[in-house]
């Protein structure tokens, strides 16, 4: 998984080139380029891998889906949003950069990435191309991680249409799932995998990024600035619906296992060395508490 990371942080630095006008592009690499676990990206590129695709075919597609994470990140942190100013133990982007540059450096990512898939995709065909790209537009939009976060933003101000359990199922469907969603999907695309394979993929992102967020809304519970790289206990001082304020941290960490547990039975028959390492450290981190 290491060396994946690497080979993904190589084509990042390549693909985005500092010209004028500077800032724009300093911006845009300064949150893409810290150091990050690549979760997304490597999901992808290993879909493919273990459904006989060639990973140099989905490198750009990986790489796009990583830049969309990283624009979500940024726009994340505005004082408009979640205010933090800090991301990944280093300043976040409108702390460096002022909040209009890191508006426009979200922008520029969300727009550029579909470009990236267009222009590089040497190994796929162009149906391939515009399934991914059809993808890319579906999950990043209304439908997807913005619906997600609209939800977040109202439910923090007590604005329920749903029953607080549909209101956290919805948003972290669309707000955390989604990317993992893409990422998987995308990688069973460039491998030509079949619509069955697809679902089967799409059915462990989804499990997998509940998992993933309520690991997050445990470790914003229990862990250090030093250990996130961000500020913790920011959802409990601001009333935010987490899986922790819902159901409490013993039945939220059950919650965790179970879906954990879900992802294990349905990767297990793909022999992923790298499913199984993200798996496996996600679970010793809660099993520890």
């Amino acid at each position: 998984m290491k060396e994946l990371i690497e080979l993904i942080d190589k084509h990042l630095d390549e693909y985005i080139a500092i010209v004028y006008p500077e800032d724009i592009f300093k911006a845009m690499k300064y949150t893409l380029m810290l150091p990050g676990k690549r979760l997304r990206p490597v999901m992808c590129l290993e879909t493919t891998r273990i459904l006989g695709g060639d990973i140099n075919n989905a490198m750009p597609s990986a790489c796009a889906i990583e830049m969309l994470h990283v624009q979500s990140l940024i726009h994340d942190d505005l004082p408009c949003m979640d205010n933090d100013d800090f991301r990944r133990g280093k300043p976040s982007n409108h702390k460096v950069f002022g909040e209009a540059n890191a508006v426009l450096a979200g922008d520029a990512l969300l727009t550029f990435a579909p470009q990236l898939i267009i222009e590089k995709s040497k190994g796929l065909t162009t149906e391939q191309i515009l399934r991914i790209l059809h993808e890319y537009t579906k999950f990043a939009g209304a439908y997807g991680l913005i619906a997600g976060q609209v939800v977040d933003i109202e439910s923090e101000g007590g604005k329920l249409v749903k029953s607080p359990k549909e209101t956290l199922d919805f948003i972290h469907l669309n707000k955390t799932a989604a990317l993992f969603r893409l990422a998987v999907r995308i990688g069973a695309v460039a491998a030509c995998a079949d619509e069955t394979i697809i679902e089967k993929f799409d059915n462990f992102a989804k499990k997998f990024g509940l998992a993933f967020q309520i690991y997050d809304d445990i470790m914003d519970e229990i862990s250090s600035f030093e250990e996130l790289g961000k500020t913790t206990g920011k959802d409990k001082n601001s009333g935010k619906l987490t899986y922790v304020s819902l159901y409490g941290l013993e039945e939220a960490e059950n919650k965790f296992r179970y879906h954990i547990k879900e992802c294990y039975d349905i990767i297990d028959k793909y022999k992923s060395d790298i499913f199984k390492e993200i798996l496996d450290k996600l679970s010793q981190r809660i099993g520890s508490n």
